[in-house]
């Protein structure tokens, strides 16, 4: 694959992005040489290895999980600018009405 105007200009109409003219070709040369490098990892052979899981093999030293002194509900509710007795009420900020 190589990055042509065609496509770097789709590539930023999807992304909502305005590319100037001044930056076009060295744009188009940095995700050419992007897509070069992925080709070349693309010719590692990893046969039999096995996939990581996490990138060190260092082990968390997590404490465990244990219920401690716990703020009483009403308490917590009684600071709350605006609660239903139960719980808080927050503003809405998904709006689905829309849909």
């Amino acid at each position: 694959m190589k990055i042509t105007d065609e496509l770097l200009d789709k590539i930023a109409h999807l992304a909502r992005l305005e590319i100037k003219d001044s930056e076009r070709e060295a744009l188009k040369k940095d995700m050419n040489d992007i897509l070069a490098w992925v080709d070349k990892l693309k010719e590692v052979d990893t046969e039999g290895v096995e996939p990581l899981v996490y990138m060190s093999n260092e082990i968390d030293n997590v404490r465990e999980d244990k219920v401690e002194n716990q703020l009483p509900q009403q308490e917590a509710l009684d600071n709350a600018p605006d609660s239903d007795g139960k719980f808080f009420r927050v503003p809405k900020v998904i709006d689905k009405s829309n849909e």
